[in-house]
């Protein structure tokens, strides 16, 4: 008998699947694997659906504290959004949960690994690329791309006729991702950019006229580039994110909605709820322009593109990620400070910082009398700063070019 290990989320994608596997792999073995990296309630009943659905075995495997302690700390410190604004939800969650569904793969022998993500998403090349990376002998299966399920209203009752409870209807078709960094939806009246979002669209965050009306500040502390603190209570991984989240989200902190380029070629529309990971990473980025010097930030933003551009395609388990880590661990062996910001209604600003690695000097800034700088020292580095300039001025004027 064949083992496969199907990537299980209790969702309608994998909760289909289930069935369909054993009607169409004779005696095969399918054995559901569940990566809890933060899907709150969800989990709850995926183990007992599962087994109802046909699976033989159902294993919970819980990631929060290493996918908040080994990629979502990593994701912040990077500084990385894709095209400037996706913090990279589910994109960073991928490579930890191929990682166990490999394991379980080993553990029962398994040579197949079957996921739910569809021939037009970006998941697909994500799961596939970190197996391939971690066993390259394990075979994949992927229904979506050989099944005669079109669409999610043919997935919904596919789940009706062979009886498998759904929390979807065709009312709210919501393809979502949920883990303890973000709530992503897409599909439904989505698909149609025009359309404003529904009123009770967000799960997670209050909308920001529906915020606090009362500003809230809170003040993160960092070591080397990593949360470890707020409001002066020092608190593990998960737990600060997840006080984090319940702060940033009642204050309409981090709700996104964006049209982005998929790596598939396609552009699609997304709404992200990123209450907790956006409140962390802003703060962050302001320490970073208070213990950076001029050149290393400038080139840390560069690298923070092509780090999420990796991330978003799939390419963490590469050896060009990992060169990417060590720079950027480097660039945050100062980054230890506090930073004070100020939540209301959606914004989230930076009211004040300070870091022992300071490389801010009141003393050089002040618009006041000072005794360190001497202004008349400009005249001559603007001289030579802007030689080329003028000996290119010459020529054009020697030749005649305007």
């Amino acid at each position: 008998m064949e083992k496969i290990v199907l990537a299980y989320s209790g969702g309608l994608d994998t909760s289909v699947i289930i069935p369909w596997l054993k009607e169409n792999y004779k005696n095969a073995e399918v054995i559901a694997v569940c990566g809890d990296v933060g899907q709150g309630d969800e989990t709850s009943e995926v183990y007992e659906k599962a087994l109802k659905s046909g699976a033989s075995k159902c294993y919970i495997v819980d990631l929060k504290e290493e996918f908040v302690e080994n990629y979502v700390w990593k994701l912040i410190k990077s500084s990385a959004k894709y095209e400037g604004k996706y913090l990279l939800g589910t994109s960073v969650a991928r490579p930890l949960i191929s990682k166990a569904l490999v394991e379980v793969a080993e553990k029962e022998g398994a040579k197949y690994i079957c996921h739910g993500a569809t021939g037009k998403g970006n998941d697909q090349v994500r799961f596939e690329l970190a197996i391939k990376a971690l066993n390259p002998d394990i075979k994949i299966i992927a229904p979506w791309r050989v099944w005669d399920i079109k669409s999610r209203e043919d997935a919904i009752d596919y789940a009706k006729k062979h009886n498998i409870e759904i929390g979807v209807t065709k009312k709210r078709p919501y393809s979502m991702d949920r883990n303890v960094l973000h709530l992503s939806h897409e599909g439904g009246d989505l698909e149609n950019p025009a359309n404003e979002p529904i009123k009770d669209l967000c799960l997670i965050s209050q909308t920001p006229e529906n915020a606090a009306e009362t500003p809230e500040y809170v003040e993160i502390e960092f070591e080397k580039g990593v949360a470890v603190a707020i409001n002066g209570k020092k608190m593990k991984a998960l737990e600060l994110l997840e006080y984090a989240n319940n702060i940033a989200a009642k204050h309409g902190i981090g709700i996104l909605d964006m049209v982005e380029n998929r790596l598939v070629g396609m552009k699609s529309r997304g709404v992200y709820e990123t209450p907790g990971g956006t409140l962390l990473m802003e703060a962050h980025t302001c320490l970073e322009s208070l213990t950076l010097d001029r050149d290393t930030l400038s080139f840390k933003s560069h690298v923070a593109i092509k780090y999420s551009e990796l991330l978003y395609d799939g390419l963490w388990f590469t050896p060009l990620k990992e060169a990417l880590d060590e720079f950027i661990d480097s660039t945050q062996k100062t980054c230890t400070g506090i930073v004070k910001m100020k939540l209301y209604k959606g914004n989230c600003i930076s009211v004040g910082m300070t870091s022992p690695y300071s490389l801010y000097s009141e003393d050089l800034a002040t618009f006041g009398e000072d005794d360190i700088y001497n202004q008349a020292d400009a005249e001559g580095f603007i001289n030579l700063f802007g030689l080329p300039l003028k000996v290119n001025s010459m020529m054009k004027k020697k030749n005649g070019i305007k």
